[in-house]
């Protein structure tokens, strides 16, 4: 059973043409949760929303009786050179497109409500050693941020499961595991990216993209493509496959954080035990820093040499 506004109090807004409750403090959503019945889904955004969100809100509804989207752009992942002042907000849009999607709960916060002692006065989640690399490496506290407002969103809900894509491959992982760490009762859910046409991954900062740029930008997917069917044909050179597909990605007008193959749930090495891959690359162009991965699944070593004896 879906609640309804009547049915608690707080602050609300509703647009005619949404079709959707929006709680913008978390008083009022927990009201809200506590008047429903059945399970719930969490789907955390940060707004603008695309095709790629409402894939995300699919998935919740097809497995849960109650789906909650929480916009928010968080302040504590973005560095002070970052994005944040610019970063697109378009909530009369997102509500619209949630209303349609059948979307029951849309939370909306401000950052006094997510962070009453102001960011300084906040207590923060410090994510395992692997949060440093990759993303981390080039965003120093990003993924503290990141798993601070996901931490807070999954206690003011209280989802049975929370859905995250798999374009934010090192997100999702690290999620999986501070919610394993801390015992919370969530499923983590990755849902698989949504592509344009081209190969490009959706990402709201593709907004950032000239006609040129986007279409340099397909090249990225299509890179990380090539080194996976390269390691499906037996390549296991991993860091001149990497290098390889760096050097593409700059011919193409990209400056490359980084191209990497990695261990797909432990985000380290490829090892022995190693038995899939994912293949991850961030690279900039022009304003937009764009990350994708794709995944690749081989035998283990250990296994290989095992049966060649």
């Amino acid at each position: 059973m879906r609640s309804s506004p009547e049915r608690s109090q707080g602050r609300n807004t509703r647009l005619p043409d949404a079709r959707v409750d929006v709680a913008e403090d978390i008083a009022t959503l927990r009201d809200r949760l506590r008047a429903g019945r059945g399970s719930v889904g969490l789907v955390p955004t940060m707004g603008n929303l695309h095709e790629g969100h409402l894939a995300l809100v699919a998935a919740c509804r097809q497995t849960c009786d109650v789906c909650v989207v929480s916009v928010f752009v968080n302040p504590t992942q973005f560095g002070p050179n970052e994005d944040f002042a610019s970063y697109p907000r378009t909530l009369d849009d997102d509500l619209r497109l949630l209303g349609d999607a059948g979307v029951d709960h849309v939370f909306a916060p401000s950052v006094d409500a997510m962070y009453p002692e102001g960011r300084d006065g906040t207590v923060t989640i410090s994510l395992p050693v692997l949060a440093n690399t990759l993303c981390g490496a080039s965003r120093p506290g990003h993924f503290d941020g990141v798993g601070t407002v996901v931490a807070k969103l999954l206690n003011i809900v209280a989802p049975d499961k929370a859905f995250f894509g798999e374009k934010d491959w090192q997100q999702l992982t690290l999620i999986r595991a501070m919610a394993r760490q801390l015992d919370m009762p969530v499923e983590v859910v990755g849902v698989p990216t949504v592509r344009e046409p081209s190969g490009l991954a959706l990402s709201s900062r593709n907004n950032y993209l000239t006609d040129d740029e986007r279409r340099r930008a397909a090249t990225l997917n299509r890179v990380l493509t090539g080194i996976k069917t390269a390691v499906e044909d037996g390549c296991r050179d991993y860091p001149s496959a990497e290098e390889r597909g760096s050097r593409n990605l700059v011919e193409a007008g990209f400056d490359v954080d980084y191209v990497a193959i990695r261990d797909a749930e432990r985000l380290c090495a490829p090892d022995t035990e190693t038995t899939s891959l994912r293949i991850l690359a961030a690279a900039r162009i022009g304003r937009a820093r764009l990350i994708d991965n794709v995944g690749v699944e081989i035998a283990r070593t250990s296994d290989r040499v095992r049966y060649a004896g």
